[in-house]
C-alpha cells in the first residue's frame, strides 16, 4: 500500500457569526489566526492552502496565500474538506481549523506520527467528551468518495461522519490544544492566557535508548513547557519514546529535580534512563 504524501488544509470560510468578526484575522501575540495556522501547517506538509468560499477570494489576509474555493454545494467545513480531496486527490490533507490558538507543533508531530493511512482519518479525540476532532486531523484520500455519500444522503457534520465511519483515534498530549475560540469572551481569555506560555530555550541532553530513539545526543529547542513533566509529554510525543516518565530521574542543570520543578530559560535538562541490567 502506498502512503499518500500530505498537504495542509487551513480552514478559513466560515462566517464567524459567534464572534462577530472574522475569526481568521483575530490577532495572538502579533500574527492573525490565518497567519498562524498557515505557518503551523507549512512546518509539516509539503504543500498548503486557505480554504474559503467564493465570495473571499478577494478579501487581501487570503488572497496572498494559495487557495482552495469550495467547489461543492453546502456549508460548513464538510465542504472545504471535499473540495480540498477533489482539487487534489493524490493527497492526503492535515486539516486544521484557523481557531486553534493553543495549537503546537508537537500536537502535529503527534498527529503524523501515528497517522493510520489505512483508515478515512486520523484524528484526535476531544479531551473533553472523547469524539473525534476532524478539524485537527489528517484526511485520507479514500474518504472522498465516502464523504460524498453522506452528504448526499443529507449529512453534514465531519465529526458524525467520523462516528459513523471509524476513524484511527489517538489520545490528546495536551488537552488544551484542541480547545477553539468562537466568542468574545473566549478570545479575550486565550489571548490572556497566550500571553502567559512566552518560549524559552532550553538544552536537552539524552543517553541510551533515549538518544537512540531521538537521534540526537543533545539539542537547543525552544518551548512552552513549564515543567519537566510537561517538557517530557512534549518531547515523547516529538520521538516516540517508550519509557514512562515514571520509569525516568530527571536532573536541571546537575541536579537532581522534581518533575513538578519550575523551568527557566537556559536551563539544562537532563533524562536519565533506568541502567541496563537492574
Amino acid at each position: 500500500m502506498s502512503i499518500s504524501a500530505i498537504y495542509g488544509l487551513v480552514l478559513a470560510g466560515g462566517a464567524s457569526k459567534r464572534m462577530q468578526r472574522d475569526k481568521a484575522a483575530l490577532k495572538y501575540q502579533g500574527k492573525t489566526q490565518l497567519e498562524r495556522a498557515f505557518e503551523l501547517a507549512s512546518r509539516h506538509a509539503g504543500k498548503v492552502f486557505v480554504s474559503l468560499r467564493a465570495d473571499q477570494t478577494s478579501d487581501p489576509m487570503r488572497a496572498q496565500r494559495p487557495m482552495i474555493v469550495d467547489s461543492v454545494a453546502g456549508e460548513g467545513p464538510i465542504v472545504g474538506i471535499r473540495s480540498a480531496l477533489a482539487a487534489h486527490p493524490e493527497a492526503a490533507w492535515l486539516v486544521l481549523a484557523c481557531d486553534l490558538p493553543f495549537l503546537s507543533d508537537i500536537a502535529i508531530e503527534g498527529l503524523l506520527r501515528r497517522r493510520d493511512p489505512s483508515a478515512l482519518a486520523t484524528a484526535y479525540k476531544s479531551a473533553h467528551d472523547g469524539l473525534p476532532e476532524p478539524l485537527c486531523a489528517i484526511w485520507e484520500p479514500a474518504a472522498a468518495r465516502t464523504l460524498a455519500e453522506y452528504q448526499a444522503a443529507g449529512g453534514h457534520c465531519p465529526r458524525k461522519f467520523l462516528i459513523r465511519h471509524g476513524a484511527h483515534l489517538i489520545d490528546p498530549l495536551d488537552p488544551r490544544a484542541l480547545d477553539n475560540v468562537n466568542t468574545p469572551e473566549e478570545y479575550s481569555q486565550a489571548v490572556a492566557a497566550l500571553e502567559t506560555l512566552s518560549p524559552m530555550q532550553l538544552k536537552i541532553q539524552y543517553y541510551a535508548l533515549m538518544r537512540e530513539q531521538a537521534g540526537r545526543s543533545e539539542e537547543t529547542l525552544e518551548t512552552s513547557a513549564a515543567t519537566p513533566a510537561d517538557l517530557y509529554t512534549e518531547l515523547a510525543a516529538r520521538y516516540g519514546f517508550t519509557l514512562s516518565r515514571e520509569q525516568l530521574k530527571v536532573a536541571v542543570n546537575s541536579e537532581f529535580s522534581d518533575w513538578s520543578r519550575k523551568l527557566a530559560a537556559n536551563d539544562a535538562v537532563v533524562f536519565i534512563p533506568p541502567v541496563a541490567g537492574g
